[in-house]
């Protein structure tokens, strides 16, 4: 199977699971935002929890491999604000944002819009980027487990036990 069609097959799947949690609906977006309902959390920690259990799983047996990336403080913090205002302005992240449009929900274009326009600025920028904020607090390849000099296992138990945690104090606190 080709990577375009294996891309399409996980993107339906993944816009699928994504309609399936609600996590689409623009009030589960602003709940989110505002700590008031925890789906879109749920979601993304089991996204991760599958993704870290199941990534590192094919690792052990060999079947990938990995490429990791710098770790650069500034574009992390910079980015990071930058998508936390787009998604609290607009109402959804970017796959988030495809979903619904998918669904017909029309509004979802002008974020996809804002999307497409940062991604042409950031293209034209990305020359003066590279020589400032791309290097701006650059710590090379780290991962967790290589930071704390530990086998990737041992930081999948403790970060599995933290989001079993947070699962189970927002069941009990109703979000």
């Amino acid at each position: 199977m080709n990577e375009l069609l294996s891309g399409l097959i996980t993107g339906v799947i993944f816009g699928f699971l994504l309609q399936k949690g609600q996590v689409l609906r623009y009030d589960k977006q602003v709940g989110a935002l505002r700590f008031l309902d925890m789906t879109i959390m749920k979601f993304m920690l089991s996204a991760i929890l599958v993704a870290m259990i199941g990534l590192y799983g094919l690792y052990e047996f060999g079947l990938i491999k990995f490429s990791i990336k710098e770790t650069i403080i500034g574009a992390n913090v910079i980015g990071g604000l930058l998508f936390g205002i787009g998604w609290a302005v607009v109402g959804y992240c970017p796959g988030t944002a495809v979903g619904a449009l998918a669904e017909g929900r029309w509004d979802a274009l002008f974020g996809l819009a804002g999307m497409i326009l940062g991604a042409a600025i950031f293209a034209e920028a990305y020359p003066q980027v590279k020589a400032t904020i791309l290097t701006w607090g650059n710590y090379g390849k780290i991962t967790i487990p290589t930071a704390l000099g530990v086998g990737p296992w041992p930081v999948i138990a403790v970060i599995t036990a933290g989001f079993l945690g947070l699962f189970w104090l927002f069941e009990k606190k109703g979000l």
